[in-house]
């Protein structure tokens, strides 16, 4: 967290606190069945147990992203795959945080063992939801992180059209 200085377009000299971030990357990885692959975890910042995509901060030095992603898909959900596109780079959180989000589309999955790290991955859940039911668990507020709701609509939309 660094509270930084800014200049507004007329010169006025302004301050914000800003979060620092080393980018993170989600990955939205879609079973042969059509099934959505998500963990259920606790997320200490909201103090709630979120259902999202799994994704992980790019805290290797000098690892890319598609690699961390790799890395990310296997250590949280056990699973490796035989493609990923990129679907898009976001803003998270814009108004307090420089964190950009590589977002992928994983495919072509096949099992691998776990290696979950830290104490939130010790205790989160795999769920594999139809790609078809997601809309429903967003409109309920099952689903709310935003990460993982603009992945899932832009993973359909690739599925849909291909590359």
């Amino acid at each position: 967290l660094y509270r930084s200085e800014f200049v507004d377009p007329q010169g006025t000299v302004f301050e914000r606190d800003v979060i620092r971030h080393p980018g993170a990357v989600a990955v939205v990885a879609v079973t042969e069945e059509g099934s959505v692959v998500l963990v259920h975890q606790y997320r200490p910042a909201v103090d709630r147990w979120v259902l999202e995509v799994p994704a992980g901060t790019c805290d290797v030095p000098g690892e890319p992203n598609d690699v961390t992603a790799h890395r990310e898909l296997a250590e949280e959900v056990g699973y490796a795959a035989s493609s990923l596109t990129l679907l898009t780079r976001c803003l998270v959180t814009p108004g307090f945080c420089d964190e950009v989000s590589s977002v992928y589309l994983a495919t072509g999955l096949r099992a691998v063992p776990l290696d979950r790290q830290g104490i939130e991955e010790g205790y989160m859940q795999v769920v594999e939801v139809p790609l078809s039911d997601v809309d429903d668990l967003v409109d309920d507020g099952t689903i709310v992180d935003a990460t993982t709701i603009l992945g899932v609509g832009l993973a359909r939309r690739r599925l849909r059209t291909g590359p």
